[in-house]
């Protein structure tokens, strides 16, 4: 994330108050955006903003800045939230925040980055935000329930096509294509139809990409536990692939794991199934989709933001590099 960038939301967010029940709460929600982050989604915003005829230090900018705070205070608060619900670990290298200080206290801190994202749309004043912000929060979190439920309903028989909805829903909107449409509305120009399904494309990419880097033993500064997704019993592609044809031994095991809650799993068995799933071929599969899915949705963002544009090549290099990352 751009240093003016953080240094305006710790700025928006309050962090002194007299009684030391209210200060761990300030001190809970500038948590996890001091922890920091990639930044992707409110560069990918910036950047949209600047393709558009916006300037740095011009009124237009600041207006984008704003938004690149709304996205990241987004960001932050549904990480907080999903950090509860998948009952993780870490999060950046460090505990997440409800093992820091339990469920009910970092729930709150959640809910009260939300309404701090609100005070950044009010102070961005960019006609159009707040209903494609609405829009945003409608997609991610119909696409987290619909991975909930996969997980409380103990259902496992699932196509891939069911995998890539949930993406397109969960992830895809708010990582690529909403930021593409708020730098747009920032620099005052109408955002690009085409941004939606490059959007989807490049967010689809984006998420095989971690879910491959979760089951990889180099996945460097991944900043998260690898192997995580199996043991929060996640679905995946590489996952819906190798249960397609997994020898029926190895199927009843696997199912076996994940009716188990996550402390109940056994280490011993989850390992054997990451075993599994790296001698499979189902992760190098993944990577491949992602590859096709990736490079189609480079292409529909270039025709979209045009040649000859130095900011519309960084964001193009940007979302390339994101979708190929090895951390």
């Amino acid at each position: 994330m751009r240093p003016e960038l953080l240094e305006l939301i710790l700025g928006l967010l309050p962090d002194t108050h007299p009684r030391s029940e209210v200060q761990l709460l300030y001190e809970m929600m500038r948590d996890y955006p001091q922890r920091g982050g990639k930044g992707l989604r409110s560069e990918l915003l910036l950047l949209s903003a600047q393709a558009h005829g916006a300037r740095p230090g011009s009124e237009a900018w600041q207006r984008a800045l704003w938004l690149g705070a709304v996205v990241e205070l987004f960001q932050n608060w549904v990480l907080i939230h999903d950090d509860i619900e998948d009952d993780s670990e870490e999060r950046r290298g460090r505990p997440a925040l409800h093992r820091l200080h339990g469920l009910p206290l970092a729930l709150n801190a959640g809910d009260a980055l939300h309404a701090y994202m609100w005070a950044a749309v009010a102070r961005a004043g960019v006609p159009g935000a707040v209903e494609e912000v609405l829009t945003m929060i409608h997609r991610t979190a119909e696409g987290q329930h619909i991975d909930l439920a996969w997980v409380a309903q103990q259902q496992w028989d699932l196509s891939e096509a069911d995998y890539l909805e949930m993406v397109r829903l969960k992830t895809a909107y708010y990582t690529v294509t909403i930021p593409l449409r708020l730098g747009a509305l920032a620099a005052g120009k109408e955002p690009s139809a085409e941004f939606t399904p490059a959007g989807e494309a490049l967010g689809t990419a984006f998420q095989i990409r971690d879910d491959v880097l979760n089951l990889l033993d180099d996945a460097g500064s991944y900043g998260k536990e690898i192997g995580g997704d199996l043991l929060e019993g996640k679905r995946t592609l590489i996952v819906l692939h190798w249960l397609a044809s997994a020898p029926p031994e190895q199927r009843e095991r696997f199912l076996a794991q994940m009716a188990r809650s996550r402390s109940d799993k056994d280490p011993t068995e989850i390992a054997e199934v990451l075993r599994w799933l790296r001698e499979s071929g189902s992760i190098a599969y993944a990577q491949r989709y992602a590859d096709e899915q990736g490079q189609r949705g480079l292409a529909r963002l270039s025709a979209a933001l045009g040649e000859g544009n130095e900011a519309a090549t960084q964001m193009l290099r940007l979302a390339e590099g994101y979708v190929t990352r090895q951390a």
